[in-house]
């Protein structure tokens, strides 16, 4: 479960997804009022996008009909992550256990995602993924039982012909792989890839004889390949190979293609050991989730970032102030925050509209960045207020002092620098609207966590509203 989730939201998230499940399990055609609406939802096939919500419980209550009794859902994990006061997203993985003898559905681990959000008093579910790694799953199935049962029972029937013909386990081996969706593949202890499945070919582009014998790092790009190294880092602990042996490796990394587009792939890895315990080597599968991983992109940054900047918001700059005083307590060093106000800002709207003083802020963040480090953390309040949290300045006060004012000036200056906004419009000339205005700066100090965040804030807000009492375009620190 996420460490981050308070215990109440947590108590509440849980009950909630277990009805959902027992409601799912058991055929409960109540199933459906939990959904927003504004749901929307992945297929079972894993590529066809459900939004309408009268679709899916179409859908829902004919699966409900085909499969009438009651399943039985064996969980392997439950992830609860708290992105926003009002969004949470539940991600599941467990066995499906079909009515009747069943031995192929129920070896497979299911993949659920749930993303609950509050509506009014009441939790709803606004997006449902779910994922069933089975290559009998067809494309814009979405609760594809029935369907599996009938094609299972042909598939057993098939996989009971063929073993009577096939002397070798490898040809049984290859029939079953070969043709899934996912992609198969195993690597040697040096990391060299052994066997690919087809699906690779069908993903990414590049035939199996191309890949075979090749580093597997040649899969990724160089952002996925120092993800594996670090999982591979982490896997060298102290028995971290044999409690894999129990289970599996999953995370989701960026993949290279042959036409140079960017695919995300969702991996699930096991250690192979031979009988002294000793590694020789990995095999596992990858299934293409690059819809997904846009989707939970566009969720964080809903909840972290200002939309119209795309500086971090209130939320996100409350968890970065945290991490730096920590980091300042742990080092000694002092640490700014910086409250920003634009002066005459109103103007610009009131004479241009309010498109032109979005370009304004836009134009102001750009300013900022360029101001201060990478490390440092630039966030809007909203309007046209903006935080600055300097971090690691000297651990001497007056140098500090001295550091945080040569910033707080270099903004002054960039910022009273005049504008000119390019305003565009469809079916009309671009137009230059000129602009001057300028900043009032309040700074506080702060060394270790001897002062609350909400405390920093205040302080600094204070000295900015004392910057405009003093003329506007000026910089005042805090005597606290």
């Amino acid at each position: 479960m996420s460490p981050n989730l308070r215990s109440d939201r947590l108590t509440t998230i849980r009950a909630l997804f277990d009805d959902y499940i027992a409601q799912y399990a058991g055929r409960d055609g109540r199933l459906v009022t939990r959904f927003s609406d504004n749901f929307s939802g992945f297929t079972g096939g894993g590529d066809v996008l459900v939004k309408d919500r009268a679709e899916w419980e179409n859908i829902t209550r004919q699966d409900f009909l085909q499969v009438p009794q009651p399943l039985r859902i064996e969980m392997i994990d439950l992830s609860l992550q708290d992105l926003s006061q009002e969004v949470v997203v539940a991600t599941a993985f467990f066995h499906i256990h079909l009515p009747g003898t069943e031995r192929v559905l129920s070896r497979e681990t299911a993949r659920l995602v749930l993303i609950f959000r509050l509506e009014g008093d009441d939790w709803k579910i606004v997006h449902s993924g779910i994922s069933i790694p089975y290559h009998l799953v067809q494309g814009g199935e979405v609760y594809p039982l029935k369907g599996l049962q009938d094609r299972n029972s042909a598939l057993e029937a098939l996989v009971a012909q063929r073993t009577k013909e096939l002397q070798e386990s490898e040809a049984l081996y290859r029939l079953l792989t070969e043709e899934t969706l996912d992609v198969v593949w195993r690597i040697d202890r040096h990391l060299r890839i052994t066997y690919i499945s087809p699906a690779d070919e069908r993903l990414r582009g590049f035939k199996a004889q191309e890949v075979i014998g090749q580093h597997v790092f040649d899969l990724f790009t160089d952002e996925g390949v120092a993800m594996v190294e670090n999982i591979l880092k982490n896997s060298t602990q102290a028995g971290a190979l044999k409690k894999l042996q129990e289970g599996f490796w999953t995370f989701v990394v960026p993949l290279r293609t042959q036409s140079g587009l960017v695919l995300w792939g969702e991996v699930l890895a096991k250690p192979d050991l031979d009988a002294q315990g000793k590694l020789v080597g990995y095999h596992g599968t990858t299934r293409e989730c690059t819809e997904r991983v846009r989707l939970e992109q566009e969720v964080r940054q809903l909840a972290f970032f200002d939309p119209l900047t795309s500086l971090p918001n209130r939320r996100l700059l409350d968890d970065r102030l945290g991490q730096s005083l920590v980091v300042s307590k742990r080092s000694g060093n002092f640490g700014a925050v910086m409250v920003l106000d634009l002066d005459n800002f109103k103007s610009v709207n009131d004479l241009h509209g309010h498109h032109v003083g979005d370009l304004l802020l836009l134009e102001v963040a750009r300013r900022l960045l360029e101001c201060v480090r990478q490390k440092d953390t630039i966030a809007r309040f909203g309007g046209d207020e903006f935080v600055v949290v300097l971090g690691e300045l000297s651990g001497d006060r007056q140098r500090s002092l001295h550091q945080a004012s040569e910033v707080a000036e270099k903004i002054r200056a960039s910022l009273v620098a005049p504008y000119l906004l390019t305003v565009r419009q469809t079916g009309q000339p671009d137009q230059t609207v000129a602009h001057e205005c300028s900043a009032s700066i309040g700074v506080a100090l702060f060394q270790g966590m001897d002062a609350s965040q909400n405390d920093l804030l205040k302080w600094a807000d204070a000295a900015m509203y004392a910057a405009k009492a003093a003329g506007r375009n000026v910089i005042r620190f805090s005597d606290c």
